[in-house]
């Protein structure tokens, strides 16, 4: 569902960046220069280039079974027509793998070969790179280098800013890695966490089923005595009274958020610093019960009183999950304080922009009498998504979108046991 959701702004804001990136007439080396562990990179290969240059026959959609029996063949000829150098000698490639991946484009499959570069622990300032692999065999080929992960230079997961290219004739080009800025680096990492916390829908919707009771409060409502004793639970539902004043809601945001940032501080601290590592699916399969717990909270109180024990302990898990997060985009280590508290500042600036965007609608709609029914009914709603991802997380599976499932927001209630009262 996370999926659905998120692939039209995906195909919006990044479908041209992603034609940018792979053309068909066009390989691509992937660098990811870091200050200590040396310099890795891969080679993204259209199979339409291997099959022409070389006369292979791959199919469009090629498997590993598919590709094995020309391995050996395909990094021979990379070894060709690519090669590194610098003020500190040659630099020979080693390939990283046995195995290669592929990655799916508009342009076909590109076939992922990775490498490393040897001799460049210490980094050199200038790399001389020739890559002319395919430039000769096929007309109108540019191939093209990126510098996708370099922190001094402030490059994390970049895929689309190209350092190099290389056409007929001028097939080798000078690389300089002397741009060295710890703050740019620092503000690379601010960007990221800002980014992924936008991006993390997650993430996004446990702070919504959070913040949803901030502009009301709730009232116990005791059942007369010639009442049916059964009427007492469903007006402890429903009777929420909007705040008089902007002052206890916003501390309400202030002690959530509060509590939130000190635990996946904590954790991402931790994670990051190999302490405390956790099973990624674990870690997911717990987010997804967390939007599910926090939006029952708001129907029934787990812990009355003390909404924060929610935001602190499922906030541990989050930060595991924004250390995950950090692992993908390549980070071994390197400049760790800096890195941790950009990303972290980062994290902090991107929640407040989205608590800011729904706080001010919140407290608008807090007077009119459709509010208490739409905390209720929207908070259901966050239980449907939370069981549909803890499903797919905890038992690694890819559920269809079924309709059933969207139209149980409607029956939550009945389903938890709740019902409304009569007007």
């Amino acid at each position: 569902m996370k999926k659905i959701l998120l692939s039209l702004l995906v195909i919006f804001f990044l479908f041209p960046s992603l034609t940018k990136a792979h053309q068909p007439n066009q390989s691509i080396i992937y660098m990811r220069v870091y200050q200590k562990a040396g310099i890795d990179a891969r080679f993204e290969i259209n199979v339409n280039q291997l099959n022409d240059a070389l006369g292979l026959k791959l199919p469009k959609y090629p498997k590993w079974k598919d590709v094995s029996p020309h391995i050996n063949r395909i990094k021979a000829y990379l070894l060709k027509q690519t090669k590194f150098s610098s003020e500190l000698g040659a630099h020979d490639i080693v390939f990283t793998e046995a195995d290669v991946s592929s990655v799916w484009t508009s342009f076909g499959y590109f076939i992922k070969v990775p490498f490393h570069l040897k001799n460049t622990e210490n980094l050199p300032e200038n790399l001389k790179v020739t890559y002319n692999a395919f430039i000769d065999e096929i007309p109108n080929t540019r191939n093209l280098l990126t510098m996708e992960y370099n922190w001094k230079a402030g490059l994390v997961n970049n895929e689309t800013m190209f350092a190099l290219d290389f056409t007929k004739g001028e097939a080798t080009k000078i690389l300089n890695l002397s741009e060295k800025s710890i703050w740019k680096g620092f503000v690379a990492m601010l960007k990221q966490g800002i980014w992924h916390i936008w991006i993390g829908l997650d993430h996004i919707l446990f702070l919504l089923a959070l913040i949803l009771p901030s502009v009301v409060r709730r009232k116990e409502v005791v059942a007369s005595s010639s009442a049916n004793i059964n009427d007492k639970q469903p007006h402890n539902i429903w009777n929420w009274h909007p705040v008089k004043k902007f002052k206890p809601a916003f501390l309400y945001i202030v002690k959530i958020v509060t509590f939130f940032t000190i635990a996946h501080t904590i954790t991402l601290s931790l994670a990051a610093l190999n302490i405390v590592v956790l099973p990624s699916r674990f870690v997911e399969s717990i987010i997804a019960l967390s939007i599910g717990l926090a939006a029952m909270h708001n129907i029934r109180p787990i812990f009355k009183g003390k909404d924060w024990i929610i935001a602190f302990v499922f906030g541990l898990f989050h930060g595991f999950g924004f250390a995950s997060v950090m692992g993908e985009l390549g980070f071994k280590g390197e400049f760790l304080t800096l890195t941790l508290l950009g990303f972290n500042i980062g994290v902090e600036i991107g929640q407040l922009c989205i608590i800011a965007a729904i706080f001010p609608i919140l407290y608008f709609l807090r007077n009119l009498k459709f509010y208490p029914k739409f905390l209720v009914y929207l908070s259901a709603f966050l239980i449907v998504i939370s069981i549909y991802w803890l499903v797919e997380r905890a038992f690694d599976i890819d559920l269809p979108l079924d309709e059933k499932i969207m139209t149980t927001g409607g029956d939550i209630l009945r389903f938890l046991g709740l019902r409304r009262p009569i007007d």
